[in-house]
This record gives C-alpha cells, sequence and structure tokens, in this order.
C-alpha cells in the first residue's frame, strides 16, 4: 500500500553541465563539433575497412564493430543534450530516460566486450601464431561479436527493468547531462537495494571480466615479446598492440574512476567530466588513435579519401 502512495513521475529535468548562457553557447558549439568528429572519424573507419581488402582480418572487422558502437554510443546522450542547450529546455521524458539508461547501457557493455575480444584476437596472433588461422576464422569472429551484442542487451535490459520498479516521489532533477542509471537511481525513494546489487554483480561483472581478460591476454603477450631477442622484433610486436591499448586505457581508466570508487572520494562534478571522458572524447579519440598508429589503416584511408567517383555510363 505505501508503493502505491508514491506519485509517479512523467518526466525528469537534465541539469546539464552549466546554467550560465555563455558557457552554454559555447559548450554546445564545442559537444556538436565533437559529435560530428565521432561521427564522422568513425564512419571513414568503418568504410575504410569495409573498401580495403588488406583490412580483411579479424583485427579490423572487430575495429569495425568498435567504430559502429561508437556512432551509437554517442548518438544516445549528444544530440539530446544539444536539443536542450538549443530549446533551453530541459525535460526528458520518463519513458526517454528509460529508453537512454538502456541503449546507453547496452553501447558501454557492448564498448567493454569488444575491447577483450580485440586483446583475444591480439593474444592469439601474438602468442599462437601457427594457430591463429583456425582459432579466428570468420566463424568465430562473427560468433564473438554475436555474444557481445546479445550479452550486453540482456545486462541493459535487466538494469532498464529494475529502474522501472522504482518510484521517485517527485525528485525529477538529475545533476547530469544524460540518464546516467546510477544517477537516476540515487533520485529514488524506493528501495533500491535489488538494483545496486544488481549494478554491482550482473552489471559490475560485465566490465570486470572482459577487463580480467584484457589484462591476462597482455601479461601473455608481455611475456611473449620478452622472447624475442632483437630490439626491432619487440617493437614491432608492441606496435601492433599499442593502439588497442591506449584505447583501454582511456575507456577503463573513466569508468573505473566513476564507478569503482567510493561515493564519497569522488564529487558531483568529477563525476560528470569522467563521464564526459567515456561518452564522448574517447569515442572521437578512437579513429586518431587507430589511423595516426596503425600504416595499415592510413594507406585505406588515403585510397579512400583520393578515390574519384566512378561515373555511370
Amino acid at each position: 500500500m505505501e508503493r502505491e502512495n508514491y506519485s509517479r513521475v512523467s518526466e525528469f529535468i537534465l541539469l546539464g553541465l552549466s546554467d550560465q548562457p555563455e558557457q552554454k553557447r559555447f559548450m554546445f558549439l564545442v559537444f556538436l563539433i565533437m559529435y560530428l568528429i565521432t561521427g564522422l572519424g568513425n564512419l571513414l573507419i568503418i568504410l575504410a575497412i569495409r573498401t580495403d581488402s588488406r583490412l580483411d582480418t579479424p583485427m579490423y572487422f572487430f575495429l569495425s564493430n568498435l567504430s559502429l558502437v561508437d556512432i551509437c554510443y554517442t548518438s544516445t546522450t549528444i544530440p539530446k543534450m544539444l536539443v536542450n542547450y538549443i530549446s533551453g529546455n530541459k525535460v526528458i521524458l520518463y519513458v526517454s530516460c528509460l529508453a537512454q539508461v538502456f541503449f546507453f547501457s547496452w553501447f558501454a557493455a557492448i564498448d567493454s566486450i569488444l575491447l577483450a575480444s580485440m586483446a583475444y584476437d591480439r593474444y592469439m596472433a601474438i602468442c599462437a601464431p601457427l594457430h591463429y588461422t583456425m582459432a579466428m576464422t570468420p566463424r568465430v569472429c562473427v560468433l564473438l561479436v554475436a555474444v557481445c551484442w546479445f550479452w550486453a542487451c540482456a545486462n541493459a535490459l535487466t538494469h532498464t527493468i529494475l529502474l522501472t520498479q522504482l518510484s521517485f516521489c517527485g525528485h525529477t532533477e538529475i545533476p547530469h547531462f544524460f540518464c546516467d542509471l546510477n544517477v537516476v537511481i540515487r533520485l529514488s525513494c524506493s528501495d533500491t537495494f535489488i538494483n545496486d546489487l544488481v549494478i554491482y554483480t550482473v552489471g559490475g561483472l560485465t566490465a570486470v571480466i572482459p577487463f580480467i581478460g584484457i589484462l591476462i591476454s597482455y601479461i601473455h603477450i608481455f611475456v611473449a615479446v620478452l622472447r624475442i631477442p632483437s630490439a626491432q622484433g619487440k617493437w614491432k610486436v608492441f606496435s601492433t598492440c599499442g593502439s588497442h591499448l591506449t584505447v583501454v586505457c582511456l575507456f577503463y581508466g573513466t569508468i573505473i574512476g566513476v564507478y569503482f570508487n567510493p561515493t564519497s572520494a569522488h564529487t558531483t562534478q568529477q563525476d560528470t567530466v569522467a563521464a564526459v571522458m567515456y561518452t564522448v572524447v574517447t569515442p572521437m579519440l578512437n579513429p586518431f588513435i587507430y589511423s595516426l598508429r596503425n600504416k595499415d589503416m592510413k594507406g585505406a584511408l588515403r585510397m579512400l579519401l583520393t578515390r574519384k567517383p566512378s561515373l555511370a555510363l
């Protein structure tokens, strides 16, 4: 009966990053440019991989999927924030907030598992090169990506369904620029024990297990590299992993800082800055990291950008 007395909210208010008009205009331009760079950069990566037969390998197959997910990932939060800056309306409907929580959780989990799949690919290529072609067949790669999407979807759906069971009692102001799961749960006046438990078990495992897999893969890679006698050979092997390792550090570094630290150890402003890092900055930097450090990718992008369109007869 007590639950029925709670008022159900129909909308939330996203407080955003700033209330100052000058800062809002500046941030609108900054985030619009970053969003366009993210979309264009990742789209170029996908097109370059799809049009260059030399990049028809498992590593680039995973990279094209990562670029696709990064486009979807940023599109979950940034367009709504830009619209809010233009219109001055900070309201987001309850249903839209739930949808944002679902899709954000979904694509973030896919990112995490895809990074682990890419680490496994590098492990097989460096530590077991004789078995690489048999282990990383196209069928296995497609299966790994399918598992990423379905497991991440189940994880996001679980969090979203549990979120619908909460009541908010008129607390509608979200101190963030999007509906982040943890922030929305903290607004609830219901008992959130189950929600918190699922976040730190199911949700935590979705991030922790891939991270452990990445660590194990790179420990084996590091040991294998130490056995290479020449410094040039060591550098050549490490160069194939440098881009991936950089992205892993950016992605997991900010997430660990937000979700795996005690609440008292950081402020809302610090959480927001970290969220900007892993929702906007990291997806924007990924195309640059993978293209600038990779000669094959730079060659494919050069061919794509200099290709002359064929004229229909």
